[in-house]
């Protein structure tokens, strides 16, 4: 899928912090391309942007300056209506703290993404799809059980079966393996390699050297300036 049109590009994005002075920037006009089927790594110190940085990527944050791609679709050109649509069809989020909610059950979880389809028919097969996604991942036999009862391992796949609900195109994921144990993270991370090499674009924001280590590209950002974009391996 590497050659096609890039999945993600921003062109000259500034992002100012709220209370700051006009001179303090989180984000300072950063240029990037991340191209269709990248497992691309985002690295850098605490404060340095890398979060801002995948906030603005998943529409999260509609607060600056410049221009904001993904799909070839223009993020600050879209309504709230249309841009809360467009990220729950086609970006999927994953978490460092899992964000599962206690009282659903493993496949309730994974089917949230159904209830924010605004406009459109309910998803008539979202049970099925939750499921397919769960076992997909190896929880087939967890579908039913509350977060309460699984490891955290295997909470982490539960959100990543509900990223995968709608089967996005791009999967931004936000420090995933820092809750979790190092044979258990290393189980993550190849499931975002197995995820890649079936065509998902994955963007992983870490400061851990396993997880960069498994990605085709680490992008370098300090200072809310990106220092080094990277090759793709």
């Amino acid at each position: 899928m590497l050659g096609l049109r890039p999945m993600i590009r921003l062109a000259k994005v500034r992002k100012r912090y709220r209370t700051a002075r006009p001179d303090e920037l989180a984000l300072r006009d950063v240029d990037l391309e991340i191209a269709t089927g990248e497992l691309a790594a985002i690295v850098g110190t605490s404060g340095s942007g890398k979060t801002t940085l995948l906030n603005l990527i998943g529409g999260l944050d509609r607060n600056y300056e410049g221009r904001v791609e993904v799909d070839g679709r223009d993020l600050g050109g879209m309504s709230d209506r249309d841009l809360a649509r467009f990220r729950n069809l086609h970006i999927g989020f994953v978490f460092q703290q899992f964000g599962l909610l206690e009282h659903l059950s493993a496949v309730e979880n994974v089917m949230l993404p159904s209830h924010f389809v605004r406009g459109d028919s309910p998803v008539s097969d979202a049970r099925a799809r939750a499921v397919e996604a769960l076992t997909a991942l190896g929880l087939g036999h967890k579908v039913d059980e509350k977060p309460r009862n699984l490891s955290g391992g295997q909470k982490q796949r539960v959100a990543i079966a509900r990223a995968l609900f709608f089967k996005p195109k791009l999967l931004l994921c936000d420090e995933p393996t820092g809750s979790l144990d190092s044979t258990t993270g290393r189980q993550i991370i190849e499931t975002f390699q197995a995820l890649n090499a079936e065509g998902y674009t994955v963007v992983i924001i870490t400061h851990e050297q396993r997880v960069s280590d498994a990605a085709r590209r680490v992008i370098h950002i300090e200072d809310g300036r990106i220092v080094d974009p990277g090759r793709t391996n």
